[in-house]
């Protein structure tokens, strides 16, 4: 995959958390709660280290992403002191180690754009993930078409951004019917200077059917299917795959 310098640019990076709003975030509820008993978590495609930080409570915590912007931001929160922060690829990653609980959340998952990324991704999942142990990601439901909400129109916004000031945000998106392959923009103008920083990204959208073959693949079995990160169980029409299970 290539760099994506929405994560990889520090001044692009140092968004992230204020475009997120992790306060409201449901799915850190719910990593939470699945967290509960768990000694030791792996967060693969940390980002920012938000959840990492939030679940690292009394238990081991691990942070993985391939982006030394956002692990930079991640080392440098309150309560990450304990955090073993890695900079490393889901895809090939192997530490030798087995933990309780495995997540991959934020839609990181989209980042593999291939059927074959996404099977080395799942391997890394199954390899780290101790008997016993849980695992949960999410994925948006390709039915949905979320895609097509993210034009420049719908998506205008302003970012108060503690250094910059008032910041013009948008994003552009295409989408590639062969492949399934959203690439969005995402553009940033600084108003006292006239500044833009912009960055391409691009995401696949994987059908439950697909998940559900690579899972078994991989040697992971999923106990539930939800679709949301309230708990609900998938349908056909849920915003959300979300897989939630352990080593099959």
């Amino acid at each position: 995959m290539e760099e994506d310098r929405l994560y990889h640019d520090p001044e692009l990076a140092d968004f992230y958390d204020l475009e997120n709003g992790w306060e409201r975030s449901p799915d850190f509820a719910y990593c939470r709660m699945l967290a509960e008993g768990a000694a030791s978590v792996l967060d693969l495609g940390c980002g920012t280290g938000e959840l990492a930080v939030a679940l690292s409570g009394g238990r081991t915590v691990v942070g993985v992403d391939p982006a030394p912007a956002m692990l930079a931001i991640a080392r440098g929160k309150p309560g990450a002191g304990g955090i073993d922060f890695i900079e490393g690829d889901a895809r090939t990653l192997r530490l030798g180690r087995r933990f309780d609980l495995v997540v991959l959340t934020g839609h990181a998952f989209q980042v593999f754009l291939t059927r074959e990324d996404r099977a080395a991704a799942l391997a890394t999942i199954a390899a780290h993930l101790a008997p016993g142990g849980r695992f949960v990601f999410d994925s948006r439901n390709p039915a949905c078409r979320e895609w097509e909400e993210w034009g420049p129109e719908a998506s205008m916004r302003l970012v108060d951004h503690p250094r910059f000031g008032p910041v013009a945000a948008w994003n552009d998106v295409a989408h590639d019917p062969a492949t399934g392959i959203v690439t969005y923009g995402t553009h940033y103008e600084i108003r006292a200077t006239g500044k833009r920083l912009s960055a391409a990204s691009r995401i696949a959208f994987p059908d439950k059917a697909e998940l559900e073959a690579l899972l078994t693949a991989a040697g992971l079995r999923a106990e539930r299917w939800l679709g949301d990160w309230e708990g609900s169980d998938w349908q056909p029409g849920a915003a959300e795959i979300i897989p939630l299970g352990g080593l099959g």
